[in-house]
């Protein structure tokens, strides 16, 4: 519903923030990685994961893309909801966690409050296909910076859903074939191909 929110920082904690967004003060729950990235800031962007629960709607936020896609797939674990998500992203950085899970290191993921042995392994066996599948940069944001014809056409097809390494193989293929594709032409002929 909501993608992110940019405005000024009215209140901050270590846990959450009041974000004022066109006069309007929003309570955004934060993890410890975002409270560090946005401390010393007066206004700022936080992309937004909101929560439903039947007795509850709620926001949380992140400095990072990538923070909030972790986060996601953390909280489509069983067992894990969206404050044991932000308390693991709070306890080490998603860098750490998104290595722990591809690598399969139960103890690392089991050190965080909160998350115990059955836990920690459901987590490593439920994300570890798809993180693999994103590969390791997935956690670094993409450049706004103006993006060529192939890496437009990759962006697209890694938010699609496609592994990245894939999705780079077949467009190369197709760049080397014809250059002067457009990104449309691109993203058409690898979706045939994927």
């Amino acid at each position: 519903m909501y993608d992110y929110f940019n405005g000024k920082l009215i209140f901050k904690a270590p846990t959450h923030v009041v974000l004022d967004v066109g006069g309007i003060g929003y309570h955004v729950h934060i993890s410890l990685t975002t409270f560090s990235q946005i401390k010393d800031q007066e206004n700022c962007k936080l992309y937004i994961s909101f929560q439903v629960r039947e007795d509850s709607q709620t926001l949380y936020g992140f400095a990072t893309e990538g923070e909030r896609q972790l986060f996601n797939h953390l909280i489509s674990v069983s067992g894990i909801g969206p404050n044991t998500g932000r308390m693991m992203l709070s306890s080490i950085t998603p860098e750490e966690i998104q290595s722990a899970i591809i690598n399969g290191q139960v103890q690392v993921i089991q050190k965080i409050k909160g998350i115990g042995p059955k836990s920690a392994q459901r987590v490593i066996l439920e994300l570890q296909d798809k993180l693999k599948k994103q590969g390791p940069d997935a956690l670094i944001p993409l450049p706004i910076a103006k993006q060529s014809v192939p890496e437009e056409a990759l962006s697209a097809l890694v938010m699609l859903g496609f592994g990245k390494p894939q999705a780079e193989k077949v467009l190369n293929s197709l760049v080397a074939s014809d250059p002067e594709q457009t990104v449309e032409q691109l993203i058409k002929a690898a979706l045939k191909r994927l």
